[in-house]
C-alpha cells in the first residue's frame, strides 16, 4: 500500500539538494535536476509492500529510492539483489519498453520518488548525463569512481615534492591559440604543424574561451561529419578549466582527475601563457615500463632483481594514480613480472651445462598465466619438456628450484600448495602432462576440478613454446570430447556464489583472521574467471586471459555485446578494487591480501561493488543455463 503526493514547491530545493548528492544527478546541470524534481511525486511503502510486479506491460514510472531498501525477487521467490538510497529501477524495462522481470518488494519502510514513464523518456532526451548513465549504468559509475581514485592517489605518490613545483616550469613552448572564428581546417593544420594535441581558443584580450583537443576532433568533427570550413567555436569545449601559471603541479593533477580532462591552459592576469598536458605532468615520474624492462634485461646480477621487482610495484602505484584501467594495469604488471622471471630463468639456465640439448618450456599458471596479476601474488608455475632421462629430470628440477627461490627473493612467495616447477609432480614431459590432464578430465573429483582450475590456465613463458602450444591444442580437443567434465566444472564453479546479502548488502566472512570482509579474489573475481575458463574450453579457444575468453565466447554463445561489456567492466572493477586495497595495505606496511571490509568503501564504490557482484551472478546464471544446472 502506498501514499503518493505531488512535491510542494517548498520542498523543491531540499529534494534537489538530496538528489545531487547521488549519481548520476551529481553530474547533471541544476536545471536538469530541477526539471526532474518538478515532475516527480513521493511514494511511501511499508515493509514487505510490493512496489512493482512482473508484467508484460511496460512500467508506468521510474522509481528512485529516496530512503530505505528494495529487494528484487524472482518468480520462484528468490531474492537476487537489493537496492538502496539513490538507486533506480526498473531501468532495463523502461529503456526496452518491456515489462519488469522481477518483483520489487520493500525490505524496510521505504520512500521513493516516482517519475512517470513519459517524463523519463523526456529526461533522457533533455540530459546527456542522465541518458549516458541509464544506457551505460555500470560504465558511468566506474568512470566516476576512476576520477575519484585519480584524485586520491595522485598526491599520495609525490614522494619528493616534484608535484609542488610551479606548472610554468613544465611549459616547453609557446601555447598554440586561435580566435573563435578560425575555420577548423586552419586550426587543425596549425596543430599538425606544431605537433601538439590541443589548441586554445582565445578572445581579443588573449583570455581562454574554449579548447579543442585531438580527442575532441574524432567525436565532434570526424565522426560527426562537420565541414572543415566550420568555425572552431562551433565544436570547441567552451569555458575550459584553467590554472594560474604559478599554481603547483599538484593542482593540475587534482583538476585533471576530478574533471576527466587531459589539457589545462595556464593563465597569468587572465591571459593565456601556456598549456600543460597529462603527459607533461606524469613525465615527472621517473619510472616507466620501458625503463624497467631495459633495466631488467641489462641486469647480469640476480641480486639486483629484487630492487627492480620493487620498481614494478612502484610503477603500478603510479599508473593507478594516472587512472589506468584494471585490464591494462594487471596486464602491465604481469608482463613486467614475465620479463623479471624470464631474466631469472636466463641467468640460472645459461651456465647450467646439464640443460644443454634439452627441449623444455617454463609454464606460467593461475593469475600469471591469465596475465591478471595484482600486487599480492604467489608463485604458480610448472615445467614441460620433450624427453629426458633421470639425470636430466633431476637437473631440470634443480634448475627450477633455483628459479623458485630467486622469485621468492623478488617478492613472489613460494606456493604453499607446492604448485611450482621444482615439484616433481609438476615437472613433466609432454606425454606425462597429457596423461595427468586425462586423469583429471576422466575422474572429475573435487581435487581434479581444483587442479584443472589452476593448470588449465597455463601459458608458455620462456623456452620451447611449441611444447605448450601442442599441449593446449591437445587439451582443447580432449575437453570438447568430454561434455561431462565441462558439466562438472560448471557445477563446481556455481558452488562459489557472489556474497550478496538478503538482509544486508553483502554476506561477510566470519573468518577469525579476516572478520567482516569479502574475499575479492575468491568470491568476487573468481566467478568470472571460472565461467570464462569453461566457455573457452567449450569453444576450443586458446586464450587464457579472462576478458579475452569472455569476448571470444560471446560470439560463439551469442551473448549480447552490452551484456558482455557489463561482465568485463564488473570483473575489472573487482580487479581494480583488489589493487587499490593491496596498495593501501602496502603503504602502511601490511602484507597485501584480498580481504576487504566493504564498510571502508565510499557510497559510490559500495554501489559499484554491489552491481559488479550482480554481474557475477548473471555470468553464473548463463553458465547454469548452458549446462542445465
Amino acid at each position: 500500500m502506498s501514499n503518493t503526493l505531488p512535491l510542494a514547491n517548498s520542498l523543491h530545493r531540499a529534494t534537489l539538494d538530496a538528489l545531487r548528492r547521488q549519481t548520476p544527478f551529481a553530474a547533471m546541470t541544476e536545471d536538469e535536476v530541477l526539471w526532474l524534481v518538478q515532475h516527480v511525486s513521493v511514494a511511501y511503502y511499508a515493509r514487505d509492500a510490493v512496489l512493482l510486479e512482473p508484467s508484460d506491460a511496460p512500467p508506468e514510472a521510474l522509481f528512485i529510492i529516496k530512503q530505505g531498501t528494495v529487494s528484487g525477487v524472482t518468480a520462484d521467490g528468490q531474492t537476487v539483489f537489493q537496492l538502496a538510497t539513490g538507486e533506480m529501477f526498473p531501468l532495463g524495462a523502461l529503456l526496452a519498453g518491456r515489462g519488469a522481470a522481477n518483483r520489487y518488494v520493500a525490505a524496510s519502510d521505504t520512500f521513493c520518488y516516482l517519475l512517470p514513464a513519459a517524463d523519463f523518456q523526456t529526461l533522457l532526451a533533455r540530459s546527456a548525463e542522465f541518458h549516458d548513465f541509464c544506457t551505460r549504468r555500470i560504465a558511468s559509475l566506474l568512470e566516476e569512481s576512476q576520477r575519484a581514485v585519480q584524485a586520491e592517489y595522485a598526491l599520495a605518490l609525490d614522494d619528493d615534492n616534484r608535484f609542488a613545483r610551479a606548472l610554468a616550469s613544465l611549459v616547453q613552448r609557446a601555447p598554440l591559440s586561435t580566435l573563435a572564428g578560425t575555420p577548423l581546417a586552419e586550426a587543425l593544420g596549425a596543430m599538425e604543424a606544431a605537433r601538439v594535441g590541443s589548441v586554445v581558443v582565445i578572445d581579443e584580450a588573449a583570455q581562454p574561451v574554449g579548447i579543442l583537443t585531438l580527442k575532441d576532433v574524432l567525436a565532434r568533427v570526424t565522426l560527426a561529419g562537420v565541414p572543415l570550413t566550420t568555425p572552431i567555436s562551433d565544436v570547441m569545449t567552451p569555458h575550459p578549466a584553467t590554472l594560474p601559471a604559478d599554481a603547483p603541479v599538484a593542482d593540475a593533477l587534482v583538476l585533471m582527475a576530478r574533471q576527466g580532462i587531459h589539457h589545462i591552459p595556464l593563465v597569468r592576469d587572465g591571459r593565456l601563457v601556456g598549456v600543460v598536458s597529462e603527459k607533461d605532468v606524469f613525465a615527472l615520474r621517473r619510472l616507466s615500463v620501458e625503463g624497467i624492462t631495459a633495466a631488467i634485461m641489462r641486469s647480469d646480477n640476480p641480486e639486483r632483481l629484487p630492487a627492480l621487482a620493487h620498481d614494478i610495484g612502484d610503477l603500478a602505484h603510479s599508473l593507478l594514480a594516472q587512472g589506468m584501467d584494471a585490464e591494462n594495469l594487471t596486464a602491465i604488471i604481469s608482463s613486467l613480472n614475465d620479463r623479471l622471471t624470464e631474466r631469472i630463468i636466463a641467468l640460472e639456465s645459461e651456465t647450467d651445462v646439464a640443460l644443454i640439448g634439452l627441449r623444455w618450456c617454463w609454464l606460467a599458471l593461475g593469475s600469471e598465466g591469465r596475465l591478471e596479476q595484482t600486487l599480492a601474488t604467489d608463485q604458480d608455475n610448472a615445467l614441460i619438456f620433450a624427453a629426458a632421462d633421470d639425470a636430466q629430470r633431476d637437473a631440470l628440477r634443480a634448475f627450477a628450484l633455483r628459479v623458485n627461490h630467486r622469485l621468492d627473493a623478488c617478492g613472489f612467495p613460494l606456493c604453499k600448495g607446492g604448485i611450482m616447477a621444482s615439484n616433481p609432480k609438476w615437472c613433466l614431459s609432454l606425454a606425462d602432462w597429457q596423461q595427468q590432464f586425462t586423469q583429471w578430465i576422466d575422474h572429475g573429483s573435487p581435487e581434479s576440478l581444483l587442479h584443472a582450475s589452476i593448470f588449465f590456465d597455463f601459458r608458455a613463458l620462456t623456452g620451447d613454446a611449441t611444447l605448450a602450444l601442442d599441449l593446449r591444442a591437445w587439451l582443447n580437443r580432449a575437453a570438447q570430447k568430454n561434455p561431462r567434465f565441462l558439466h562438472q566444472m560448471a557445477g563446481n564453479a556455481l558452488r562459489n556464489r557472489p556474497p550478496l546479502g538478503v538482509v544486508r548488502d553483502f554476506v561477510l566472512t566470519d573468518d577469525t583472521a579476516h572478520p567482516n570482509t569479502i574475499d575479492l579474489k575468491l568470491n568476487g573475481a573468481t566467478p568470472f574467471v571460472d565461467a570464462a575458463r569453461i566457455f573457452a574450453l567449450a569453444a576450443g579457444s586458446t586464450q587464457t586471459n579472462t576478458a579475452k575468453r569472455l569476448r571470444e565466447a560471446a560470439h560463439a554463445l551469442h551473448i549480447p555485446d552490452t551484456e558482455l561489456a557489463d561482465w568485463n567492466r564488473a570483473f575489472h572493477f573487482l580487479q581494480l578494487l583488489r589493487l587499490r586495497h593491496q596498495h593501501g595495505q602496502q603503504r602502511v606496511g601490511t602484507p597485501p591480501d584480498n580481504h576487504l571490509n566493504p564498510d571502508t568503501l565510499n557510497p559510490l564504490d559500495r554501489r559499484i561493488l554491489k552491481e559488479a557482484l550482480r554481474q557475477a551472478r548473471k555470468v553464473q546464471a548463463r553458465l547454469a543455463m548452458d549446462y542445465k544446472l
